[in-house]
């Protein structure tokens, strides 16, 4: 069984051991996590989240959203996004970036993603919907659809 979480005032066991592996990987992004976390950063803002998935009570992997500033329009960025090795191809990456997209475009028009980390990601995100684009400090873009007023 999935579960996500939405994490406010302390990171989950286990979180260590995902850095760690992450950081195996050459993927810095959970260990900036734990870095602007014991600095005192969390995402409790207007627009942030920050999810933790587990798979059978194990930590499965997070992901985060947060105001995307490098845009004239309001617009959030998915960030801090990581699964296990472990626990890959079970549906845990697809359930945290669903959660984050439609949390996300429930109040803005635009998510951005940063695709950088890895071979597999910029498939993953275009998969999800992203499409690439370099037209601020990140690969891809998702606008929310126009939404149709005479149906």
């Amino acid at each position: 069984m999935l579960q996500l979480v939405r994490l406010f005032d302390e990171l989950p066991g286990g979180f260590d051991d995902l850095v760690g592996e992450a950081s195996g990987e050459g993927v810095r992004n959970m260990a900036l996590l734990a870095e602007s976390w014991r600095a005192g950063a969390r995402f409790q803002d207007d627009g942030e989240a920050l999810l933790a998935a587990f798979l059978v009570g194990e930590l499965a992997g997070i992901g985060a959203m947060s105001v995307e500033a490098a845009t004239p329009e309001p617009a959030r960025r998915l960030r801090r996004f990581y699964v296990r090795p472990a626990m890959r191809r079970r549906g845990v990456a697809t359930a945290l970036a669903s959660a984050l997209i439609h949390e996300g475009l429930d109040s803005v028009d635009l998510l951005t993603v940063n695709a950088r980390a890895s071979t597999a990601a910029p498939p993953f995100w275009e998969s999800q919907g992203f499409v690439p684009d370099t037209s601020g400090p990140w690969t891809h873009a998702m606008r929310r659809a126009p939404q149709n007023l005479n149906s």
